[in-house]
């Protein structure tokens, strides 16, 4: 396997830092509050990075992904990247991609998930009903990809949802509780192939931990900027063992998640089974995630509790993502059973 991006992903990443770096800065984060930046949007798709998924690949999204992480900028491009692009490419029919990926690729329709799947949503001849608790960034969706309790993709417009209610999450991600009401629907991928959404769940799970990736990295880069200038007993924090060896156990576990992701994404891009992979990935990004996020927190110190700096927002979007990627234990006990079948690649 070789992660080395090619040069279109390197040019996709180095115009997506810029872009970031330029426009998700902590005051217009905090203006933003709890909703997405639409500007920042409106920039990243007049960039042609949204649309460029389709050429770089899950591997060029999730550079994309953890150069947003690092500056926790508040836009859906890992949902509709992962939920949109590149379901609707890999699974949708001919008149599908012809009619929905002009406006993922531009920006004006914009796709989230309800996955994984909770066996909460039935369908019934093409209609949906029952309730999904949250669904990140539903609030900014046009669409959103809905699994049903047979494990079957349907797209719903969510102007056709029953209700669409405003949850607020530990990380501002535009959240809200999807109800359905014989709502209609139309099927992503065969009815009779249940393909198409272990392949989704393993893109979402595989970006998500890139998110994370970029979340820990930026975290971790704001806690040695801090410890670098702030002094006790007459020297800088960050020549104290103590914290030397927290920031280096934090990098291991950056990079750790990085790797398993680059992985993943690869496999993915290959047309390999990326499940076990992802999985993996995930894990990481969950169990090491929170490690991370929670070191960068302390090594700030009395800094690190004042909900205003810049750091908690890494802290809050880190512990989010550990929840949305199902938690470490849930994760592990889904490998473990790929292990006792045989089937983890």
């Amino acid at each position: 396997m070789d992660f080395t991006p090619t040069e279109e992903q390197e040019a996709a990443r180095d115009l997506a830092a810029r872009i970031f770096g330029d426009l998700a800065t902590h005051e217009r984060l905090a203006a933003a509050g709890t909703g997405s930046d639409a500007e920042l949007w409106k920039a990243l798709c007049a960039a042609g990075l949204p649309g460029a998924v389709e050429e770089i690949g899950m591997l060029g999204l999730v550079l994309l992904l953890e150069e947003q992480g690092r500056t926790t900028a508040q836009v859906p491009l890992a949902a509709s990247g992962v939920y949109g692009i590149l379901a609707v490419a890999r699974h949708g029919t001919e008149e599908q991609r012809a009619r929905l990926l002009p406006g993922l690729r531009d920006g004006t329709t914009v796709v989230t998930g309800a996955l994984p799947a909770t066996g909460g949503v039935v369908a019934d001849e093409g209609r949906l009903g029952g309730t999904v608790d949250w669904v990140p960034w539903l609030r900014d969706a046009t669409h959103v990809l809905v699994p049903d309790a047979e494990r079957g993709l349907w797209l719903v417009r969510t102007e056709d949802a029953a209700r669409v209610e405003t949850v607020e999450l530990t990380a501002p991600w535009s959240a809200g509780r999807l109800v359905l009401d014989g709502t209609p629907a139309e099927r992503v991928g065969r009815p009779d192939d249940p393909g198409p959404y272990e392949e989704v769940l393993a893109a979402a799970r595989t970006a998500f931990a890139g998110l994370q990736a970029g979340v820990c990295a930026g975290s971790l880069a704001r806690a040695v900027a801090y410890t670098s200038v702030r002094e006790q007993f007459g020297r800088p924090l960050s020549t104290h063992q103590a914290v030397q060896l927290r920031a280096a156990d934090a990098h291991m576990d950056t990079e750790a998640i990085r790797v398993t992701t680059y992985e993943a994404a690869w496999r993915y891009d290959e047309g390999l089974d990326a499940g076990g992979a992802a999985l993996t990935a995930a894990w990481w990004a969950s169990e090491a995630g929170k490690r991370v996020v929670h070191t960068g927190q302390h090594l700030h110190g009395g800094m690190g509790a004042d909900l205003d700096h810049p750091v908690h927002r890494h802290f809050l979007w880190g512990r989010q993502l550990d929840a949305y990627l199902g938690c470490g234990t849930e994760l592990l006990a889904e490998l473990g059973d790929l292990l006792a079948n045989g089937d983890l690649s």
